[in-house]
């Protein structure tokens, strides 16, 4: 495959993480913010077709093509930001794959108090806490990646 193909998929998935990461934050904790059952529900399954479709995708290019460009060009793998880069690729995936199942379960709950007409339970604020949490780490994983791939530190 030619260079400039694999860098263009690489940089495209990277900025559809990144967007999408920050979209699905931003609706999912408005929602929550708002309160409201329904409201809730229908962006919690809007958020799991979302990172079905772009996130997961966006994962599996970014990691195939960083790997080939690093095998293309000829870098060592114990080049410093590349280490780096993998690392947090690791964490990032971390914490990402757990909040995957949060969203799923957030939106089961979700959907079933709104058809009960019923107050979100217990459980839906708990998986929002951890949901939260985890995904500061994943975010500033992100952002360091994009940090590392632009800079190539020494």
């Amino acid at each position: 495959m030619d260079y400039l193909v694999v860098k263009w998929i690489h940089i495209l998935s990277s900025t559809m993480l990144l967007g999408t990461g920050l979209g699905i934050a931003f609706f999912m904790w408005m929602a929550h913010c708002r309160g409201d059952v329904r409201v809730i529900a229908g962006v919690a399954r809007l958020v799991v077709i979302a990172d079905a479709i772009f996130t997961a995708p966006a994962v599996i290019a970014q990691l195939a093509s960083g790997l080939w460009l690093v095998h293309r060009v000829g870098l060592p793998w114990s080049t410093h930001w590349i280490v780096w880069a993998l690392i947090l690729f690791i964490i990032i995936g971390a914490c990402w794959l757990p909040v995957v199942w949060m969203q799923i379960r957030i939106r089961d709950l979700a959907m079933q108090a709104a058809t009960r007409s019923e107050p979100l339970p217990q459980r839906y604020y708990q998986l929002m806490r951890v949901w939260f949490i985890l995904g500061w780490p994943a975010f500033l994983g992100v952002l360091a990646i994009f940090w590392l791939m632009v800079v190539k530190p020494g």
